[in-house]
């Protein structure tokens, strides 16, 4: 059994394994998780930024996917609508969006592509691979006005990175086909290294650089943020370097 929510015959894993072998599961790591406890208990007192949907929503019209014409006007409605919940409230309240920032980090055209752990923080994306690094932000994360340096500072706790850094925006991510989706709305940079040595922390099991034939091999196992952001920079390679 291969924990990618997905069974591959003996074939099609051969065939596969040299893209796979990194995204292995740890012994036993999928089967320690207590079946009955709640995947935000560890968060129980952790209060995150949160968004009405109502304030959201009031100057563009809802969408599905990236929208990557009205930056400006989205962010001035986070700015101007601020506010804090508790995680647990805030993962089972559709009024409010959790505002997510959302790095891609790419090197020589390759995307940086991570599996999350069977126990990561969302239980609801355990196991799945993802090209975003990035996570909630709490109020000591805005001690300034520029949204990319919080953003900044989650893509340093959750990798280990030495080069120089580029970045260029990409838009809001809004999908609301899941109840995940419906409590989330994603920032969505795409960062460009010098430096091919990247590497995870703690929140993913493990990453690799793959190129986008590689990526495309394992796109039904990525999460849904992944797949949609996937398809965005197929269409517009020219953002790579």
């Amino acid at each position: 059994m291969y924990f990618f929510n997905v069974r591959l015959s003996k074939k099609r894993w051969e065939k596969r394994a040299v893209i796979y072998q990194t995204f292995l599961p740890e012994s036993n790591d999928y089967m320690q998780i207590q079946k009955n406890q709640s995947p935000y208990i560890q968060h129980i007192n952790e209060e995150i930024l949160v968004v009405s949907t109502k304030s959201l929503f009031s100057h563009v019209k809802p969408w599905q996917g990236i929208n990557s014409f009205d930056f400006d006007t989205i962010l001035q409605s986070i700015q101007n609508n601020i506010s804090f919940m508790p995680r647990p409230h805030a993962e089972t309240n559709f009024a409010y969006k959790q505002i997510i920032p959302y790095l891609i980090f790419s090197f020589d055209k390759k995307l940086f592509v991570m599996q999350r752990r069977s126990n990561a923080s969302e239980q609801r994306l355990a196991n799945k691979l993802s090209l975003g690094i990035g996570g909630h932000i709490q109020e000591n994360d805005i001690k300034e006005k520029d949204i990319f340096n919080w953003a900044l500072r989650e893509f340093y706790e959750e990798v280990n990175y030495r080069g120089t850094l580029s970045h260029k925006k990409i838009g809001f991510l809004n999908d609301d086909s899941s109840d995940v989706g419906k409590v989330h709305l994603g920032i969505v940079w795409l960062i460009n290294g010098d430096l091919a040595e990247i590497s995870i922390k703690n929140e993913h099991k493990n990453g690799m650089l793959l190129n986008m034939n590689e990526c495309a091999q394992l796109y039904e196992n990525m999460e849904s943020w992944s797949k949609i952001c996937f398809d965005f920079l197929k269409s517009n390679l020219e953002l790579m370097k």
